[in-house]
């Protein structure tokens, strides 16, 4: 079983103003029967009273700077270290909580050798009436996950049928899902009014996927002896072998892209939405060079966010409904997991399955051509209160997840494939016969791949000034082919997850 263990060393914050604070106003006062004379002392006093009330309602102004050094533990990837820090100007503090700059920079490492580093800018202010939002991250993954197609039609095996162990008589290895995959992302996106709440958005951007086996001299080097991971194909390379993936794409390539599409947005605020709805439509066109040619492709995606206050200020409802299909062309397997965003809230969107869609299943569960997904949240803040001139809340949020495969690729036992070393064609039975392998060890034929993936969690968020937000959900999945661990499944990100 897979365990971990997550650590928040400490947490940092502090603010620097251009200007003094000023206090809000409340929006309604009652009348007071008091002359002339002494009406500034009963506001005083008034004012002296309620000061707690008010001084949660006080406008931020200037820079404000959140810091967190956190650690975490992984048994498969070791001790990671980072710090990520979200930083935001409010100028005179008229917008506030809206802001008019926003950074968020993340530099965190496993020692062995997957990370996140990330430079993230954001705002709606840089150029007169239009959006701006520009991301560069380099994100190394040394044991990407890859569970083959179309969810329920894969086979997933666990630590108890005895495949995710390291066995290398029975050619088994707890790397059986795993290969790397590193990126190097730029993104950058505009937009602009239409009408009211309408806004169109167009951007430009470029994946630089490094795809490869597991790197398993490096991750020996951390084995007990005895223990090493044995030198045995995983199911990447299987589905190479059988002719399901081009060897063309096994190692990776340069993918730009052209992005526009259309945007509604009545949120009331940006970091926790409580009235509101933000949609988009847009589509993505991914271009592809030289050998990688055919796989240029153009993929729609479609989301409906909608907030709703209950109880102002302490409790909202919340739910997203989101999909995203290949419109035409093909996508390499590196990229098909990838979930397209306007804005890139978190460091990687990848679906089906994860902290950024369904939670509880397994990271890339499903990969499939299309999928939809869903979200709902109820979003209870049990406490307010101030540290210093800074303004914290302590929030619960319970949830429900959603998920289903829309457009599938098209496998059976008797599809042609092609042997990529004689170029023979066969039957895929054939071929993973010919491999030594049982078919039904890998393939779910009588899968109804397109019944719901569901799960339900909590989550648990620490927020500094309303925008910077520390998320700890934890989900278990309903199902259990979505993940051979069922109950220790946590999250740990920055906001909320739309």
């Amino acid at each position: 079983m897979k365990y971990k263990l997550v650590v928040m060393l400490c947490a940092l914050s502090f603010s620097l103003s251009a200007q003094n604070e000023t206090l809000a106003q409340p929006a309604q006062t009652q009348q007071q029967e008091v002359s002339e004379d002494n009406s500034h002392s009963t506001i005083k006093k008034k004012r002296k009273k309620r000061g707690k009330l008010e001084d949660r309602s006080e406008n931020k102004t200037g820079w404000n700077f959140g810091i967190l050094p956190f650690g975490s533990y992984d048994n498969d990837l070791s001790l990671q270290l980072g710090v990520l820090s979200d930083i935001y100007y409010y100028g005179d503090g008229k917008i506030y909580p809206n802001y008019y700059h926003c950074i968020y920079l993340e530099a965190s490492y496993y020692l062995r050798q997957s990370g996140i580093f990330t430079f993230n800018y954001n705002s709606n202010y840089l150029i007169p009436d239009h959006g701006f939002k520009l991301d560069l991250s380099y994100l190394p993954d040394a044991m990407s996950d890859f569970f083959g197609y179309n969810g329920y039609q894969s086979v997933l095996h666990s630590y108890d049928d005895g495949w995710l162990v390291n066995n290398e008589a029975e050619k088994h290895t707890r790397l059986f899902y795993k290969y790397k995959r590193n990126i190097l992302r730029f993104m950058t996106d505009i937009d602009g009014e239409i009408s009211g709440h309408w806004r169109w958005t167009a951007g430009i951007g470029l994946y630089w996927f490094n795809v490869g086996d597991v790197n398993l001299n490096f991750l020996n080097k951390f084995r007990k002896k005895g223990k090493e991971y044995p030198a045995v194909d995983g199911l990447v390379d299987k589905y190479m072998k059988w002719g399901l993936l081009d060897s063309r794409l096994s190692h990776g390539g340069v993918h730009p892209y052209l992005r526009g599409g259309i945007v509604y947005d009545s949120r009331d605020q940006v970091a926790n939405p409580t009235r509101g709805i933000h949609a988009d439509v847009f589509f993505t066109y991914n271009a592809a060079f030289g050998e990688l040619a055919p796989w240029n492709n153009l993929i729609i995606n479609y989301n409906f966010r909608h907030y709703l206050t209950i109880v102002p200020k302490y409790l909202s409802f919340a739910y997203r409904i989101g999909g995203q299909n290949v419109v035409a062309g093909n996508q390499p397997f590196y990229a098909s997991s990838i979930l397209n965003v306007l804005y890139q809230q978190r460091t990687m969107y990848e679906a089906l399955g994860g902290g950024s869609s369904v939670r509880g299943m397994l990271r890339n569960r499903v990969i499939g051509k299309g999928f939809l997904f869903a979200n709902i949240e109820l979003r209870a803040i049990l406490w307010r209160f101030d540290i210093g001139r800074q303004h914290f809340y302590l929030g619960l949020t319970p949830f429900f997840d959603f998920g289903m495969l829309t457009q599938p690729y098209q496998i059976s036992p008797d599809m042609i494939v092609q042997n990529p070393e004689t170029g023979t064609t066969s039957t895929l039975e054939r071929r993973v016969a010919d491999t030594g392998d049982n078919i039904d060890d890998y393939f779910n034929f009588d899968a109804n791949i397109y019944r719901p993936h569901l799960s339900a969690g909590l989550g648990l968020k620490l927020a500094m000034n309303e925008n910077f937000i520390i998320s700890a959900d934890w989900a278990v999945p309903i199902y259990k082919e979505d993940n051979y661990s069922r109950w220790d499944n946590f999250y740990i990100n920055v906001g909320y997850l739309f």
